[in-house]
């Protein structure tokens, strides 16, 4: 049993604690994006490498490189906007299709990502295949663990004579990568949501929560 005085100091400096614990999150989440993403295109990743190859005409030293590279990289995405938005974006669909898309490998790679970053660009949502891809619930076990998911295609694959679905499980917060599972037919569910909120709840890490799920089957 603590003292009335120790009791106090322990209050004290927990409620201190406490009113720590948010900023030292928020740095801590901060730190963790910054590492990711220097991870994969830092100065001494392979993407790195390439932006510091950019900015090589205009700097010398690899991080100052880097920097300009990266510099030069965005101020090329943003006159590719302006080019898109001025009526470009046609003739550039029609290059993309007689150049990537005629490589094998890489032409069902890139249709993946082409319909999925459609789904989130809204002025895309009449071109991309909305009831092609959904958001579902998957349901390990039939009732088990709940994983949020994307289904590409609602057509069913038999597999030894079982009805399977295939489902893109995104990784948080960057939700253009993940795993590519087929799931039993029976452990899938309609997530009642759309593909941008599915995108924030992976994004936020699971701080933006989703909507309950409600069975579509009347009551017995």
């Amino acid at each position: 049993m603590l003292k009335p005085g120790l009791r106090t100091l322990a209050t004290t400096w927990l409620a201190g604690l406490l009113a720590l614990l948010p900023l030292a999150l928020t740095l801590f989440l901060i730190g963790w994006v910054v590492g990711t993403l220097n991870r994969f295109i830092g100065p001494g990743s392979l993407i790195g490498q390439v932006f510091a190859a950019l900015g090589a005409p205009f700097a010398a030293g690899p991080a100052l490189s880097w920097f300009m590279g990266s510099l030069v990289l965005i101020v090329g995405i943003f006159f590719l906007g302006v080019a898109v938005r001025s009526g470009l974006k046609q003739p550039l669909t029609r290059l993309v299709d007689l150049t990537l898309r005629r490589i094998p490998v890489f032409n069902s790679l890139y249709n993946l990502a082409d319909r999925f970053v459609g789904l989130l660009d809204k002025s895309q949502a009449n071109e991309a295949d909305i009831g092609a891809m959904s958001p579902v619930w998957c349901f390990f076990g039939g009732d088990g663990v709940a994983v949020l998911g994307l289904m590409p295609n609602p057509q069913p694959v038999d597999l030894d004579g079982r009805e399977y679905l295939a489902v893109l499980v995104p990784t948080a917060p960057i939700p253009v990568g993940g795993g590519l599972l087929y799931v039993p037919s029976a452990w899938v569910k309609p997530a009642q949501i759309g593909v941008d909120r599915l995108t924030s709840i992976y994004v936020s890490m699971g701080i933006t929560p989703p909507p309950p799920l409600r069975s579509t089957l009347p009551p017995p």
